[in-house]
């Protein structure tokens, strides 16, 4: 193997080495001022901003990595299972450039000929190029196994063996990544009849790292969730409710959501269809849950019970502290040949349109006064950022931005964010930065474009007058930790 052309002794922290000599082919994958402005004295600027913020802890509150990595601390299997199957940036590229998701192996719970898929991918990396799939992948690739040369095909198996040896060896287990990372909390995503066995395996084992679960109640609570009769059934038998009664589906729901905080959870996600809320009477919402239940409900129905549940979620939310993460818009699995094959996510999930002021009105007209109730708005349609996310998080005292997200995970999404919504929201209605992702290496990758962003976002204000130094390097604080940690109520001790 031809390793000395690929690689290079890894540094002993997740950092970039000294700034090299421009090239392409054996010294580096990234460019030491990647992401900052091409302007020499406004770069200068974001370099001074990004310098102090760089090695700061993650905080990462909203995710979707496995507890059962951290519980159970075991290698990961191969470069495929950790790079491609998790990672539907990666693979949804793939699939539309006309590889099969067979040919990938996705969907299946082993890959049986990873060098295989682990070629077709690297064979195909150009098709990335540009995308901010391309930069995480090379962050890690550099930065974790010392990979100094761009990968395609001629140099798959060098990169496959480099890869598969590391992660044989301790410092990459689960836990040692956690630790390399400088992760200070990690939150995973876990629906209400999840038993969080493994959140409670790492919380016996005496490890020191904080990994907490999400409460995502979808399966119960919308009727379009696939096995929905099933799942309130289980839930009723994991709480011991009269679930098929408003008032005892309700206090299931209550229930799992104390559980859930006995392991350290601090919020709620709800991907429903749309931001809709509403705010019916006790009868009335009664009987829509029990047209529901009978499977008798219209569409029309169907989404008003949603934006019930939404409202409800937000008056437990007030009861027992929980913050409140909303994330509408995706038309969800788009394709339905895909969706027949390999079930859900699988990259066909696309943007729709989304209209928040008077969808959120019945919800915030009940709380939205209550500045302890903390609600994080996300959105996939951008149009909305200045004519309604921005105006509405900075005038309700419990509602505040959520970071880019999915499809706009990107430098340029972030920039888009920054300038259309810090105008009217400032920077303190924002919740700093989520990762969002399946891909656990991705994560130090993540931030660090975010935070490269940020400093370029700031470095700009300081040159055009409108930002104090100073100002600016406190704000890279802030938005890189604490507005996540103050957010997500993580500033407390576990």
């Amino acid at each position: 193997m031809k390793r000395n052309s690929v690689v290079a002794e890894p540094p002993a922290v997740v950092r970039s080495p000294a700034p090299a000599a421009p090239r392409r082919t054996a010294s580096r994958l990234l460019d030491e001022d990647r992401l900052f402005p091409a302007d020499s004295t406004t770069r200068r600027i974001a370099r001074r901003l990004y310098e102090p913020i760089r090695d700061l802890p993650i905080i990462s509150p909203h995710g979707h990595t496995q507890a059962a990595w951290f519980a159970r601390n075991q290698p990961f299997p191969d470069p495929v299972s950790l790079f491609v199957q998790p990672d539907h940036y990666v693979f949804r590229m793939l699939y539309s450039r006309g590889i099969s998701l067979d040919e990938l192996e996705i969907g299946r719970p082993r890959v049986s000929n990873p060098r295989r898929v682990w070629q077709i991918f690297a064979s195909h990396y150009h098709i990335f190029r540009g995308t901010p799939t391309r930069l995480w992948l090379d962050y890690a690739f550099q930065e974790l196994f010392g990979l100094v040369e761009r990968l395609d095909g001629k140099n798959a198996d060098d990169y496959y063996e480099v890869i598969e040896e590391r992660l044989q060896t301790g410092e990459f287990l689960p836990r040692a990544l956690y630790d390399r990372f400088k992760i200070e909390v990690l939150a995973t995503t876990d629906s209400p009849l999840d038993s969080l066995a493994e959140h409670e395996a790492i919380r016996a084992s005496g490890w020191h790292g904080r990994v907490i679960p999400t409460f995502r109640p979808d399966s119960v609570v919308d009727p379009e969730a696939v096995g929905f009769h099933k799942n309130i059934q289980r839930l009723g038998e994991i709480t011991r409710e009269d679930v098929f009664t408003w008032r005892g589906y309700l206090n299931a729901m209550a229930n799992r959501r104390a559980f859930f905080k006995t392991l350290g959870c601090t919020a709620t996600d709800h991907g429903h269809p749309s931001p809709q809320t509403a705010d019916l009477g006790q009868a009335d919402a009664a009987a829509l849950f029990t047209r529901v239940l009978a499977g008798q409900a219209d569409p029309r129905q169907r989404e008003l019970f949603r934006a019930q549940m939404l409202t409800e979620m937000a008056r437990m939310s007030v009861a027992d502290g929980l913050v409140m993460q909303i994330h509408p818009g995706s038309v969800r699995n788009h394709n339905a040949e895909i969706y027949e094959r390999y079930g859900r996510d699988m990259g066909a999930d696309i943007p729709a349109p989304a209209s928040y002021v008077e969808a959120l009105r019945p919800l915030l007209n009940r709380f939205g006064n209550q500045p302890d109730l903390h609600i994080i708005l996300f959105t996939l349609d951008e149009s909305t950022y200045s004519r309604e996310l921005a105006p509405l998080a900075g005038h309700y005292p419990c509602l505040l931005l959520g970071p880019p997200w999915w499809f706009h995970d990107s430098p340029e999404g972030m920039r888009r964010f920054r300038e259309l919504a810090t105008e009217t929201a400032g920077f303190y209605n924002m919740v700093g930065f989520n990762d969002d992702t399946r891909a656990f290496l991705s994560i130090p990758a993540r931030h660090d474009v975010a935070r490269r962003t940020d400093a370029a976002f700031l470095a700009r204000l300081v040159a055009e007058h409108r930002l104090d130094e100073d100002e600016a390097v406190e704000l890279a604080h802030e938005l890189t930790v604490e507005c996540a940690r103050k957010a997500y109520k993580l500033d407390t001790a576990p």
